[in-house]
């Protein structure tokens, strides 16, 4: 027999070694020497790719999806039945591709995947990647370290959670969302700003969404009645994702295909997908349920144009235009300002000139202000109306005049 002190010191080598393994199998970008992507390879829009998805990924061209939305394994580490006070058992997800040997083994997959993905992502595309706790924040650490920029964290709450039954902890009635670009350097990445303020009674969008989980008609069952997928998300929340980061015809890749919510959101918002599912009987139940989608008409989905898009106009070139003449009188919304149209573009009150912007700011005390939504002038209907609105006049004449 070797000396104790041999035994250990043997030991503490093996776990060593172990170790140096996991962290090379992590680090080593295997699928893409392995699966090399094919030159000239067109993108399969609108297909549902069946296969390993880091495999699958090194096929696709590089630089050439607008969205990610990724819905990875969450490795819950389930370890016994999950049961009801009933005693009725809990559908809890326990399929083979959500387990994992280790958190290594998970981290080196989660690497991958990133790694791949990051590859496929046009310079300025997003991604947005949904987990519980279980697993959100080793994934939001690999995204960092890998490069990508952190924009926000999104909290989906769920209306309608599944209780903890054992009592023994908070009900888990939420998910988190990371949105991330793909790099710092990304200053151009798709926000419709204008479009989720309009439709949130003009008020900026917040980072946590109300929605409930995936239940009744739009829940997808087989033949007896099971669910076909254990984590299938509504689709409400890939409606709101997509049209929050991308515009009709954009190209949008889900890594975990699943039961095809994202191909089902973006047929019918306009949108193209790339789906990749390594379960055939998941990529059968999507294919079936993206083919009865009916897509939105154009009106419906077209893009709102966004103001940082527009042409800059000065004020000046308003007054230039005859839009507004020099001596009109401009008030804020209430009537307790009143400044004098100039014929330089500037504003006056009394002996004080400057921009609209000055000026505004000035009146109110604050150290700025927009003065395009602040004035307001008489319009011809006699109604009194922000002078913002003479702003998109001239830019529909520049438009005309350019076409």
């Amino acid at each position: 027999m070797r000396p104790a002190s041999a035994g250990a010191a043997a030991l503490a080598d093996g776990a060593q070694s172990q170790i140096k393994v996991l962290r090379a199998e992590s680090q080593a970008p295997r699928s893409r020497a392995r699966f090399p992507a094919v030159v000239g390879e067109p993108l399969p829009l609108n297909q549902i790719l069946i296969g390993d998805c880091i495999e699958e990924l090194a096929r696709l061209p590089a630089a050439s999806v607008d969205l990610v939305f990724a819905d990875p394994p969450y490795n819950l580490q389930l370890e016994s039945t999950l049961s009801r006070p009933d005693q009725s058992i809990v559908d809890a997800v326990d399929d083979d591709w959500d387990k994992f040997a280790s958190f290594s083994h998970y981290d080196a997959f989660t690497r991958s995947w990133l790694e791949a993905v990051r590859r496929v992502m046009k310079p300025d595309a997003t991604i947005f990647v949904i987990g519980s706790y279980h697993n959100i924040f080793r994934v939001g650490s690999l995204l960092q370290d890998q490069g990508y920029w952190i924009l926000n964290d999104i909290v989906w709450r769920k209306t309608n959670p599944m209780p903890n039954f054992r009592g023994r902890r908070f009900t888990n009635a939420h998910e988190t969302l990371i949105w991330a670009a793909k790099g710092a350097g990304a200053k151009n990445y798709r926000f419709n700003y204008e479009l989720l303020k309009a439709g949130n009674e003009d008020c900026q969008l917040r980072s946590d969404w109300l929605f409930p989980i995936c239940t009744g008609h739009e829940r997808l069952k087989d033949e007896s009645g099971h669910k076909t997928h254990p984590t299938q998300k509504p689709e409400a929340l890939l409606a709101r994702i997509l049209l929050a980061a991308t515009n009709a015809g954009d190209v949008v890749l889900d890594p975990f295909f699943g039961s095809g919510t994202t191909g089902a959101a973006a047929k019918r918002l306009g949108r193209h997908f790339v789906g990749i599912e390594r379960e055939e009987i998941y990529a059968a139940a999507a294919r079936k349920r993206i083919a009865a989608v009916e897509p939105l008409p154009h009106e419906a989905i077209a893009a709102t144009p966004s103001k940082r898009s527009e042409p800059r106009v000065a004020f000046s070139a308003i007054v230039e235009a005859g839009l507004i003449a020099p001596g009109a009188e401009l008030t804020d919304e209430k009537q307790r300002h009143r400044a004098i149209v100039r014929a330089d573009g500037t504003v006056a009150i009394g002996a004080v000139v400057g921009s609209i912007h000055k000026i505004g700011a000035l009146t109110q005390g604050l150290p700025a202000c927009n003065g395009w939504t602040f004035w307001h002038y008489v319009s011809q209907s006699g109604k009194r109306e922000p002078i913002d609105l003479l702003r998109t006049v001239a830019r529909k004449n520049l438009r005309e005049a350019e076409a």
